[in-house]
C-alpha cells in the first residue's frame, strides 16, 4: 500500500494492494483524505482488517462479522441485527479498537441503554435491553472464537434486561366469539383471525398460506413457510424452526369456512397468498375488533396463546399440543404449566390406594 498527495488538490489518496481469499492480486484506491495522517490511519486499518488483527476498530470488525454471518442467517433476522448494530452499538463502540474494549466499557454502554428515554419519556423494555446485549456479545464471541480476541468483554460484564416481562395474555372462547362477531363486516379479517385462533398458527405462517396448502378432503392445512415484509419486499422464508413444518387438522366448521373464503377469491392461483395483507393490517384489525367487542386488548400473537390455553382446557397433553403448534421443544409448551389442571389430589389418592392394596396383600 502507498499514500500519495493528489497533484491538483490539497488532499491525499491511498492505493491499497492485497490478495483475495483465493490468492488473486487486487487493488483499490481511496481518495479525499484531508491530511496524510488520516490517509495513513486508513491504510493501517485496512491492513489490520486484512490480517484480522484485534487492534482494528470495532466498526471494522463488524464488516468482517457481516461478511462471515450475513448469508448464514435468515434475512429478517439479519435486518433486526443490522438495525441494532447501526443504531445502538456502533455509535458507542465504532471507533474503539477491539483489543482495548473492556468490561467496564460494556457496563458504561449498558448504563446508557438503561437510562435511554424516548420522546415520551419511555425507557427500553427489559426484553429489548437483553436483546441489545446479546447482539453485542455475539460480535465479541465471533471475534474470540475465530479471530483471536483474548476474551469477550460483554460476557465478563454480565447481561442486562430480562428474557420475558410481558404477562402471557389470552382470550377465552367467549371473548374470541365476541371479537369474531365484531369483525365479520370484513370477511378477509374474519377468515384470517379464524385461522389464527382455531389453528394456533403464527402470523407469518398465516400470511404465507396458499390454496395448495389446504387439503379439503383431509381437512388439513400444511405449514411449510413464513411471510415477512422486508425493505418493501414480500419475502417467503422457511418457518421459524424445523418443528414448525407440520400439518394441522382443522375443525370441520373451519374447513367449510375456508372453502367459502377461497370461492370468494375468484380463480385464485394455487400458489398465490390466501391473505394478501401485512402484519400491520392484522394489528389494526385486532385493535378495531377488540374495541368494538369490548374485550381486553391483546396482541395478534396472543391468539396463539389463546389456542393453546383452549387445548389445555380440553384436556390435551403438553406433547400433543407441542406437536400441533410446532414448538421446537416441549419445554416451550410447559411455559403454560400454570394453565394445566393440577393432578396433585389424584396422585395422592392413587398412592393411598396403592398402599391399601399392599397392606391387603400382606394380611
Amino acid at each position: 500500500m502507498a499514500v500519495y498527495k493528489e497533484p491538483n488538490a490539497n488532499t491525499w489518496r491511498v492505493v491499497y494492494r492485497y490478495n483475495d481469499v483465493q490468492g488473486n492480486p487486487k487493488q483499490t484506491t481511496k481518495r479525499g483524505f484531508a491530511t496524510k495522517r488520516e490517509a495513513v490511519a486508513w491504510e493501517r486499518e485496512q491492513m489490520n482488517k486484512r490480517e484480522a488483527k484485534m487492534d482494528m476498530t470495532f466498526e471494522s470488525f463488524v464488516e468482517i462479522y457481516t461478511a462471515d454471518m450475513k448469508n448464514r442467517i435468515k434475512e429478517h433476522t439479519w435486518c433486526t441485527k443490522t438495525n441494532i448494530l447501526e443504531k445502538r452499538i456502533l455509535p458507542f463502540f465504532g471507533k474503539r479498537k477491539m483489543c482495548d474494549i473492556q468490561a467496564k466499557d460494556v457496563i458504561a454502554w449498558q448504563n446508557e441503554m438503561i437510562k435511554h428515554r424516548d420522546e415520551n419519556g419511555k425507557p427500553y423494555a427489559p426484553t429489548y435491553l437483553k436483546t441489545l446485549h446479546n447482539q453485542l456479545s455475539a460480535v465479541f464471541n465471533h471475534a474470540e472464537k475465530y479471530y483471536g480476541l483474548r476474551e469477550n468483554p460483554a460476557r465478563k460484564a454480565g447481561n442486562m434486561g430480562k428474557d420475558r416481562t410481558r404477562e402471557m395474555l389470552f382470550w377465552t372462547q367467549d371473548e374470541y366469539k365476541r371479537f369474531a362477531e365484531a369483525i365479520m363486516d370484513k370477511p378477509l379479517s374474519y377468515y384470517a383471525f379464524e385461522m389464527l385462533y382455531w389453528c394456533g398458527i403464527r402470523e407469518g405462517e398465516l400470511l404465507a398460506l396458499t390454496p395448495e396448502d389446504i387439503d379439503f378432503e383431509q381437512g388439513t392445512v400444511r405449514i411449510n413457510k413464513s411471510y415477512q415484509r422486508l425493505n418493501r419486499r414480500d419475502v417467503i422464508t422457511e418457518p421459524k424452526t424445523p418443528k414448525s413444518n407440520r400439518t394441522i387438522q382443522m375443525p370441520d366448521f373451519l374447513v367449510e369456512e375456508m372453502q367459502d373464503y377461497i370461492q370468494r377469491l375468484y380463480k385464485i392461483d394455487p400458489k398465490s397468498r390466501l391473505f394478501d395483507i401485512t402484519k400491520s393490517y392484522l394489528y389494526r384489525e385486532m385493535k378495531r375488533g377488540a374495541t368494538a367487542a369490548g374485550v381486553k386488548k391483546i396482541r395478534v400473537h396472543d391468539l396463539r396463546h389463546s389456542h393453546i390455553s383452549l387445548l389445555i382446557q380440553l384436556g390435551y397433553s403438553a406433547v400433543a399440543i407441542a406437536d400441533r403448534v410446532g414448538h421446537e421443544s416441549i419445554d416451550i409448551t410447559y411455559r403454560y404449566a400454570h394453565l394445566f389442571p393440577s393432578t396433585q389430589k389424584d396422585m395422592a389418592k392413587s398412592l393411598a390406594n396403592l398402599r391399601k392394596e399392599e397392606q391387603k396383600n400382606v394380611s
